[in-house]
């Protein structure tokens, strides 16, 4: 997480609920900041207590050979529904087919739960390298794997994720953007390129919103990010809208709405 005054203190349920509801938004998966199951099981009590959480994206050690115990554990919730790495901080951009984690991405696969991806451009030529080795694996490409918005930069984001793209089940998530731009300057004609090449790419049936909350609010607040959105993607059919907006993520992380 960046390291910023504005990141320096708690978020919960109390700051965010107003803002969900502000927004117009009814429920929200709140996924993993940290690299700890104790996180994990955090977020499930706070899923438990709070009804607008509808779903959590927890971390584990994939590269644990006993990490199916913790997996067990953890779905005991009915709120867990997958994992997250972040791959992103990783030195190494190929870590998740050289660290062993394979073996863990089968374990989710096993379970019926999914994985985020949380890439960045130079992890994309690696993910249809996991596909191949873990092709049941039910997974979606965080913050569009993060391409250099700010710089205007489009390759080689855009050939590789088009590669990913045409792995059949593969998500992207629309969201993350406004971080990867100017933070005090951007507008929505930066995002919206990249936010068509997604459409293209993916199709609303296989993308969905977020908001990145709390570290979005590096460069916008929670409803300047989904106004922005909505504007960007308001020639859209109702249909095309809802999934991406809430449909996809329901029916992705199988969500009991």
């Amino acid at each position: 997480m960046p390291n910023d005054s504005t990141l320096a203190t708690d978020y919960g349920p109390a700051q965010l609920e107003p803002l969900v509801k502000t927004a117009g938004i009814d429920y929200t998966v709140i996924i993993q900041a940290v690299s700890s199951p104790d996180e994990a099981r955090w977020l499930l009590e706070l899923a438990d207590q709070n009804d607008f959480i509808a779903g959590v994206v927890g971390w584990v050690d994939l590269t644990d050979p006993k990490v199916g115990y913790t997996l067990d554990e953890l779905q005991r919730s009915k709120y867990f529904k997958g994992v997250r790495h972040i791959w992103e901080g990783e030195d190494d951009p190929g870590w998740i087919m050289n660290s062993g984690a394979i073996n863990g991405l089968h374990e989710l696969t096993r379970r019926d739960l999914t994985f985020d991806f949380l890439a960045k451009p130079p992890n994309l030529p690696y993910i249809p390298q996991i596909m191949d080795q873990v092709p049941d694996l039910r997974a979606v490409v965080d913050h569009i794997a993060k391409p250099l918005i700010a710089n205007h930069v489009v390759e080689p984001w855009l050939t590789d994720i088009r590669k990913v793209a045409s792995i059949e089940g593969i998500h992207c998530k629309i969201s993350g953007m406004v971080t990867e731009a100017d933070h005090q300057n951007w507008t929505a004609d930066d995002l919206r390129p990249y936010i068509h090449h997604a459409l293209g790419l993916f199709g609303t049936d296989r993308l969905m919103f977020g908001t990145d909350w709390p570290v979005s609010t590096l460069a916008a607040e929670y409803e300047t990010v989904t106004d922005t959105a909505r504007e960007i993607l308001r020639s859209l059919s109702p249909a095309a809208k809802a999934d991406v907006f809430g449909g996809t993520a329901t029916r992705f992380y199988r969500l009991d709405l």
